[in-house]
């Protein structure tokens, strides 16, 4: 119990002393989440109205898709992506990897599914009462 308090101490100390480093981190974090939810929401808000209001032809699989893609795992996601972004991978050539860019792609892909089955749920329940 003793290290705990400790632990607390020491992370209350960083954040009161405002620590160059701690205050990077920090930055870096909110800017990939942020952005990432953003590209997320640009994408995914218009196929999820879309998905909600139009009936056609193989909407079910996509549905199905759609849902089963909120159950990524992370780590198959950044698997996915390095292999994108590696040298010999197809996307190599951008120099990608191991930058916030990359972590913004990862995360705007685990967070899209989620944005778009939300999105089109809501739209359709609105959409069926009005």
């Amino acid at each position: 119990m003793q290290q705990i308090g400790e632990s607390i101490g020491l992370a209350v100390g960083l954040l009161l002393a405002a620590d160059a480093d701690l205050l990077e981190i920090v930055t870096l974090s909110l800017y990939v989440s942020l952005s990432a939810t953003s590209i997320a929401c640009l994408l995914g808000l218009p196929l999820g109205a879309i998905l909600a209001v139009t009936r056609f032809p193989g909407r079910g699989p996509v549905l199905v898709l759609i849902n089963a893609l909120m159950g990524l795992p992370p780590v198959v996601v950044g698997l996915i992506v390095y292999l994108y972004l590696s040298r010999s991978g197809p996307l190599g050539f951008l120099g990608l990897l191991y930058t916030p860019t990359a972590m913004i792609i990862a995360q705007t892909i685990l967070i899209a599914p989620i944005v778009v089955a939300l999105s089109r749920q809501v739209l359709e329940d609105l959409h069926l009462e009005y």
